[in-house]
C-alpha cells in the first residue's frame, strides 16, 4: 500500500524502558515511523504477522508465528510476529510530546532466565507487572517500589533483569534498552538482550541502545556479535518533529527568513520556514525545516499559545505543501504523524469561531506600593499560601520580581542581589508626560484595529515617546541613590517585570526588553535603560501576543528587577525541574538545555546547536542522557563539567522543593522553567547564578 504523504512520522524525544517510579517512555532523542494505514514499519522479512522463514535458511531458523492467545494478555513469553508486539507496547505516554512504542521486558533470574514480554498498557513499569505476576505461589516476594528501585537497578545480586524494546521506523531498527540510570554491567545486559533476541520474531536485527553516558560505558564490554547504536545515528533517520501537538486553521504561507521581520504575519497564518525564528509573532502554526527543542524560544511560544508547531526536513521545499501555498488549511499535529489538508473560507471562519483562545486575566496593578524594595522583601516564601503571595506581590512587582524575589530566599541557592522598581513609576510616567491619553486614542483608532502595517507605525511611534519623555527626577535620583548603595561602579541590568508574564496560564516568554546601564556612562544613561523598557509594552509582538489571549493593554503594568549584568558568563542555560518528556511524572529528570558563552540557547543562531540532556538527579549515580550537543564546543566534549552539573542539579532541587506549595500540590505533573548562567572573574572557576524561574506551562 502507498504511504500517505502527509500521514507519517514521528520524533522520538521519549524512549524506552522505564521505570523506577516511572514508567513511561525514557527519554532520548529517537524516532519512528508508523504508517496508520498498515500499522506495519518493520523491515519486510520479519514484520508480517504470519511471516515465515526463507527455505533456504538453516533448518534450526524458527518459523515465527503470533503467539498472542487472546486480545489482552498481561504478557508473552515470545513475540512471534508485528501483531504481538502492538498487542503489547504502548503508545506515547502524552499526546503534547513525542513519544515512544515500546514494550517492557523481564528476566527472572531466580526462575532460570525466565523471560516475560510484559504488556505495558495494563502495566506502565516493571515493578507493576512483577508485584502481580512474579510474587508469591513459590516464588520470592516482589518488594514494595522503593526497595524494588533499590535493587533491580544497582545491586549485582538483583533477582530481575529489566529492559524495554522500541521499534525505530524512522531508521528502521529494533533497539534493546535499559533505564538510564541502570547499573547493570556487561555480562548482565548481555544475558537480558540474548533472551529477548531468542524469542522474538525481530531477534536477528536487535541492536543494543545505551540511553545515557553510563550505559554507554558498560556496553563496551558486550561481547563484539552484539551490535551497539547510538543515539545521534538515530537521531539521524528523523524527518519529522511534533514539537507541540495541536490543531490550527490558516492560511499557509512560506517565507523566507531574511523576510520574516518585514512581514505582517498573523493570527490566521500558518508560517513555513527554513529555520527555527528568533522571534516571531503570533501565528495559528509553524512548521520549520530546522529541528528545534522543547524549550527553545518558538516552541514555549507555541505551548503559551496552544497552537501547533512542528519541524519537517525538506518542508520549504515540499511539493505537497507547496502546492497548498497561499490557500486555507488545517494543520493538525500528533505524536505519529501530521497532516495538512485544504479548507474552504467558511469552514476557517467556522473553525476560529468555535476555538477562540482562552482569554487571560492579569492579576490586576497595585499602585500603592512606591518604594524601591530589595528582591528578598518582595514576597514571603513561607506565608501560608504561596500562590497567592507571588500574584499579590505580581500587581506591584510584575511576575519576574515576585519569582525572583522567591528565589533570594531559598537557602544556599546562588541568586544575584536584586531590587525592585514598581509598576507605580510606569503609570506615573506615561501620565505625567499624557501618553495614556494617546495610548487610549490609539487604541480608539479603528484603522488601528485591522491594519497591521498601520498599527507597526503607531506603536513604534509611541515608544519613541515613551523613550523620548523626561524621566520623573526623584525616581531617576531615588534609582540612582540604590545603585550607588548596592552596586557601586557596576554595570545593572534592568529587567523587565510586568504583571502579565510569568503567570500560572501565561508565561509572556520574550515579549519584553531588557537593557544594561551604569552611572554615569554617558552611552548607556540609567533613565534611557528604564524608559527603553517601560516602552517595550508596546512593541508589535507583545501587542500582538495580548490581544490573542485578550488582555486588556492599559491593565499591563511594567516594573523592573534591577541587578548586576553578566556580560561575559561562560555559560547560559535553561532548565525545567521535570521531566517534560514524561509528564505522567513517572520519570522524573532535570531536562537542560545549555550552550557555552553567551550565544542564546533560545534563540540560537542558524546553524548553532545547543547542548541538553536529561539528568537523573534522583537516581543512585545521577546518570546523565545527552539529546544533543553544542556544535560551540570540541567533539567529546560538553559545556559543563560533571562539577558544574552536580551544582545545578543541587539548584534545581532546591528550587523544585521551594515552589511545591505554590504549584506542585495538585498536579501530576508540573515544572518550574528556570534561567540560569556560570559566570567567574578572570582566573577564578565560573561560579552558577540562578537568573530567573517561573511555572513552566
Amino acid at each position: 500500500m502507498a504511504r500517505p504523504r502527509f500521514f507519517l512520522l514521528l520524533l522520538l524525544l521519549a524512549v524506552g524502558c522505564d521505570d523506577g517510579e516511572a514508567g513511561g517512555a525514557l527519554a532520548s532523542l529517537d524516532a519512528m515511523v508508523l504508517d496508520a494505514a498498515t500499522a506495519d514499519g518493520a523491515p519486510t522479512d520479519a514484520a508480517a504477522p504470519d511471516a515465515t522463514p526463507d527455505a533456504a535458511l538453516p533448518d534450526a531458523a524458527p518459523a515465527w508465528t503470533c503467539t498472542a492467545s487472546s486480545a489482552d494478555p498481561p504478557f508473552l513469553a515470545q513475540v512471534g510476529c508485528r501483531a504481538d508486539f502492538e498487542l503489547l507496547a504502548s503508545p506515547p505516554l502524552d499526546s503534547t510530546l513525542p513519544g515512544a512504542r515500546a514494550l517492557k521486558t523481564v528476566v527472572d533470574r531466580a526462575d532460570g532466565d525466565a523471560l516475560y514480554f510484559q504488556n505495558t498498557n495494563q502495566y506502565a513499569i516493571h515493578w507493576a507487572f512483577a508485584s502481580a505476576h512474579l510474587s508469591g505461589d513459590g516464588r520470592p516476594l516482589v518488594p514494595m517500589l522503593a526497595a524494588f528501585n533499590a535493587t533491580e537497578y544497582s545491586a549485582l545480586s538483583r533477582r530481575f533483569l529489566l529492559g524495554s524494546v522500541t521499534w525505530y521506523a524512522g531508521p528502521g531498527v529494533w533497539a534493546y534498552e535499559i533505564a538510564p540510570y541502570d547499573s547493570a554491567p556487561a555480562e548482565l545486559i548481555e544475558t537480558a538482550f540474548r533472551r529477548v533476541a531468542d524469542q522474538a520474531f525481530f531477534g536477528a536485527d536487535l541492536v543494543f541502545h545505551p540511553t545515557s553516558e553510563a550505559v554507554a560505558r558498560a556496553a563496551e564490554g558486550l561481547s563484539p556479535d552484539i551490535p551497539v547504536i547510538d543515539t545521534d545515528t538515530l537521531y539521524a533517520g528523523i524527518d519529522y518533529q511534533p514539537l507541540n501537538p495541536a490543531e490550527s486553521v490558516g492560511r499557509l504561507r512560506f517565507v523566507e527568513p531574511a523576510d520574516l521581520e518585514d512581514s505582517y504575519l498573523g493570527a490566521r497564518d500558518i508560517v513555513v520556514l527554513r529555520q527555527a525564528p528568533n522571534d516571531i509573532t503570533v501565528v495559528a502554526g509553524l512548521i520549520t525545516e530546522a529541528f528545534q527543542t522543547p524549550l527553545s524560544h518558538v516552541n514555549v511560544l507555541s505551548k503559551n499559545r496552544g497552537t501547533p508547531n512542528m519541524a519537517l526536513r525538506g518542508a520549504f521545499d515540499d511539493a505537497a505543501l507547496r502546492a497548498l501555498e497561499g490557500q486555507w488549511v488545517r494543520l493538525t499535529v500528533e505524536p505519529l504523524q501530521y497532516r495538512v489538508e485544504a479548507v474552504d473560507q467558511a469552514a476557517a471562519d467556522a473553525w476560529w469561531e468555535a476555538n477562540r483562545p482562552p482569554a487571560v486575566q492579569v492579576p490586576g496593578v497595585d499602585l500603592t506600593v512606591t518604594d524601591l524594595r530589595d528582591a528578598e522583601d518582595i514576597v514571603d516564601l513561607a506565608a501560608p499560601d504561596l500562590r497567592q503571595a507571588i500574584k499579590a506581590s505580581t500587581r506591584a512587582f510584575g511576575g519576574k520580581a515576585a519569582h525572583f524575589g522567591a528565589l533570594r530566599q531559598i537557602p544556599d541557592l546562588p541568586v544575584a542581589p536584586a531590587f525592585g522598581v514598581p509598576v507605580h513609576y510606569y503609570f506615573q510616567h506615561l501620565a505625567q508626560n499624557g501618553l495614556d491619553r494617546r495610548i487610549e486614542s490609539m487604541l480608539a483608532d479603528p484603522r488601528f484595529a485591522r491594519d497591521a502595517a498601520f498599527r507597526d507605525a503607531a506603536l513604534d511611534d509611541l515608544r519613541d515617546a515613551i523613550e523620548d519623555a523626561p524621566l520623573d527626577a526623584d525616581l531617576l535620583a531615588a534609582v540612582a541613590a540604590k545603585l550607588q548603595a548596592d552596586f557601586p561602579g557596576q554595570r545593572v541590568r534592568f529587567r523587565s517585570s510586568t504583571n502579565a508574564e510569568d503567570l500560572d496560564g501565561f508565561t509572556g516568554a520574550g515579549l519584553y526588553t531588557s537593557k544594561s546601564a551604569a552611572l554615569d556612562d554617558p552611552d548607556d544613561p540609567v533613565e534611557d535603560a528604564i524608559r527603553q523598557v517601560w516602552a517595550s509594552v508596546w512593541s508589535l509582538r507583545a501587542f500582538e501576543e495580548r490581544a490573542f489571549r485578550s488582555i486588556d493593554h492599559r491593565a499591563v503594568g511594567m516594573a523592573l528587577l534591577v541587578h548586576r549584568s553578566f556580560p561575559d558568563e561562560e555559560a547560559n542555560g535553561v532548565a525545567l525541574t521535570n521531566n517534560p518528556f514524561d509528564p505522567s511524572g513517572l520519570e522524573p529528570a532535570f531536562y537542560v538545555n545549555v550552550q557555552a558563552g553567551e550565544t542564546s540557547v533560545v534563540q540560537p543562531p542558524e546553524g548553532v546547536t545547543t547542548e541538553s540532556f536529561l539528568y537523573y538527579f534522583d537516581r543512585a549515580g545521577q546518570p546523565t542522557t545527552f539529546i544533543s550537543r553544542s556544535s560551540l564546543v570540541p567533539t567529546g566534549e560538553r559545556v559543563l563539567t560533571a562539577a558544574q552539573t552536580f551544582a545545578l542539579g543541587q539548584a534545581l532541587d532546591r528550587i523544585r522543593r521551594a515552589f511545591t506549595p505554590a504549584y506542585g500540590q495538585d498536579a501530576a505533573w508540573w515544572a518550574m522553567d528556570v534561567e540560569f548562567k556560570f559566570d567567574g572573574e578572570p582566573g577564578e572557576p565560573p561560579a552558577l547564578f540562578i537568573k530567573q524561574a517561573r511555572p513552566y506551562q
